[in-house]
C-alpha cells in the first residue's frame, strides 16, 4: 500500500495511543461490513427526508469509535453535515448547570463538511448557502454580480427557504436570524455576522443579552437545544446538503451520574430524541449514540433502567444467536482471528512504508502473534481490537529499532508473558465481580 507519510504517521500514532484517527481509516478498515451496510441504509433514508436513531453497543476498545469515524467520513463524502461530541461530566443531554447546552456547543463547534472535515464549518455553510443562491439567480436571469436586480431576486429565494422553517418549534426566530445573517453578508457587516454565529453556537447566556445585541428575545438553553438541531437539519437540506448526522460517544458518562433523578432526566431526553426520529417528527436527521453493554443494560443505572426506553430497545425473543441489524441497537461482535490477522498485515505494511524499511515481520510471525493473543485465558470475551493493535505496533516498533531481535523471541519473552497475565487477571477479576453480584 502506498500511503502518504502524513496519514501513515497519524494512523500509527493514533492507534498506538489507543485513539481513533480521523484520517486514513479506509487503509485499516477490517470487518464490520454488515454493521456499516446497516448504518449506510439509514443514511439513504435520511437523504430521502426521513430520520434514524441507533445505539452502537460494545466493550471498551471493541471498535465503537472506529465505526463512528468510518461512517462520519463516508457521509461527509456524500454531502452530509456531521456534528459530533463525546459526553463527559460537563456535557450531558440535560443538567442543572448547563451540561445540555454544553453538549450543543460542542456539537456545533465540531460541525463538519467534506470541505471542512476538522470542524468549525458553520460560517462556511452559511456563506456557501448565500453564494449559491446568488449564483442560481444570476444563472437563471442572466445577471452579473453587480446588477442591482440581483439582491431582490436572491432575497426572494432566501425567503422561500426561511419560510419553510417558520412552522417548526422556534422556527420563526431561527429564520429571523438567518435573514439577519444574509443582510449582514450583503452589506459586509462582519460584526453582525459574528453576533449571529455566536447565537447559533449557543453562546448567549441570557435572552436579555441576545435581545440587546440582535433583537431576538430567545436564546438556546438546556431545555430546547435539541429543537435547534432539528431546525439545522431542515435548513441544511434547503441549503443544498443531503442532511445532518449527529454522533455522540461515551454514553457511559450518563450511566456514571450518581443522582438517579438526574440520570432519569437524561434518559427522558434520549427518549424524546428517539421518539422524534422514529415517529417522523424529525426530517433529514440521523442520531447515533455509542455506549458499553453495562451502560445500556444495567437495570439500576443503565439506559434500560428507564422503562420507556427498555421496552423499546430490549432484544426480542427471536434474537438469540442471530444478529438483527435493523433494530435500533447494534451490538458489536468481536472481530475474528482471521479478521485481526488481515488488520495486523495492513499495519505491518503501513509501518514499513512509514519508516522506509523492508518487511521484517513474516506472515508466520503475524499468524503466531494472533494465535498467542487469542490463546490467552478469557480472550474470547475480554480481549479487544484496541489491545491487539497496541501490542502489535509495539512489536513492530521494537523489532524496527532492534534489528537483531526476532519476532518469535519477542513473543516468547517474559515481557509479553507479563502482558498476557494482565489480561488473564482482568478476566478473572471480572468473573469474580460477576460471581459476587
Amino acid at each position: 500500500m502506498k500511503i502518504p507519510r502524513r496519514i501513515a504517521q497519524t494512523l500509527i500514532n493514533s492507534l498506538k495511543g489507543g485513539v481513533v484517527p480521523r484520517v486514513g481509516l479506509p487503509y485499516v478498515t477490517v470487518g464490520r461490513k454488515a454493521e456499516i451496510d446497516a448504518l449506510l441504509r439509514d443514511v439513504d433514508i435520511i437523504a430521502d427526508g426521513g430520520a434514524s436513531f441507533r445505539f452502537i453497543v460494545g466493550r471498551y476498545g471493541s471498535g465503537k469509535s472506529f465505526l463512528l469515524q468510518t461512517i462520519r467520513n463516508y457521509v461527509m463524502a456524500k454531502n452530509f453535515v456531521v456534528v459530533d461530541a463525546d459526553l463527559s461530566p460537563e456535557r450531558r443531554f440535560q443538567g442543572t448547570r448547563g451540561q445540555g447546552l454544553a453538549t450543543y456547543k460542542e456539537l456545533i463547534r465540531n460541525m463538519s463538511t467534506k470541505t471542512r472535515p476538522e470542524g468549525g464549518a458553520l460560517a462556511l455553510i452559511l456563506d456557501r448557502w448565500i453564494s449559491g443562491v446568488q449564483q442560481e439567480a444570476m444563472a437563471e436571469f442572466g445577471l452579473s454580480v453587480t446588477d442591482p436586480g440581483l439582491a431582490p431576486l436572491a432575497e426572494r429565494r432566501i425567503s422561500a427557504v426561511i419560510a419553510s422553517l417558520n412552522e417548526m418549534v422556534h422556527g420563526f426566530d431561527f429564520a429571523r436570524l438567518l435573514t439577519l445573517y444574509y443582510r449582514a453578508y450583503l452589506s459586509g457587516d462582519e460584526e453582525t455576522k459574528a453576533k449571529v454565529l455566536k447565537w447559533f453556537r449557543g453562546e448567549y447566556a441570557t435572552k436579555t443579552e441576545a435581545k440587546r445585541e440582535l433583537g431576538v428575545n430567545i436564546a438556546v438553553t438546556d431545555d430546547d437545544w435539541y429543537e435547534y438541531l432539528k431546525l439545522f437539519a431542515c435548513f441544511l437540506k434547503q441549503a443544498g446538503y443531503s442532511g445532518m448526522l449527529i454522533l455522540i460517544d461515551e454514553l457511559v458518562n450518563i450511566y456514571k451520574i450518581p443522582n438517579s433523578i438526574t440520570r432519569q432526566y437524561n434518559y427522558e431526553k434520549i427518549l424524546t430524541m428517539y421518539n422524534d426520529t422514529m415517529q417522523g417528527k424529525a426530517q433529514h436527521l440521523g442520531i447515533i449514540l455509542c455506549g458499553t453493554p453495562q451502560c445500556m443494560e444495567d437495570p439500576r443505572r443503565g439506559v434500560y433502567s428507564y422503562e420507556a426506553l427498555r421496552s423499546r430497545l430490549a432484544e426480542g425473543r427471536f434474537s438469540g444467536q442471530h444478529k438483527d441489524l435493523l433494530s435500533p441497537v447494534i451490538r458489536l461482535q468481536p472481530l475474528t482471528p482471521e479478521e485481526m490477522l488481515i488488520l495486523v498485515e495492513k499495519l505491518a505494511s503501513i509501518h514499513a512504508g512509514l519508516y522506509e524499511y523492508g518487511q521484517i515481520v513474516t506472515q508466520q510471525d503475524m499468524a503466531d502473534f494472533i494465535e498467542i493473543e487469542f490463546g490467552r485465558i478469557g480472550a474470547d470475551s475480554h480481549i479487544t481490537p484496541r489491545e491487539i493493535i497496541r501490542d502489535f505496533i509495539e512489536v513492530l516498533d521494537i523489532v524496527y529499532q532492534n534489528p537483531d531481535v526476532k519476532v518469535r523471541e519477542l513473543l516468547g519473552s517474559e515481557r509479553f508473558a507479563y502482558a498476557q497475565n494482565e489480561v488473564e487477571e482482568e478476566a478473572a477479576g471480572q468473573d469474580f465481580a460477576e460471581f459476587e453480584l
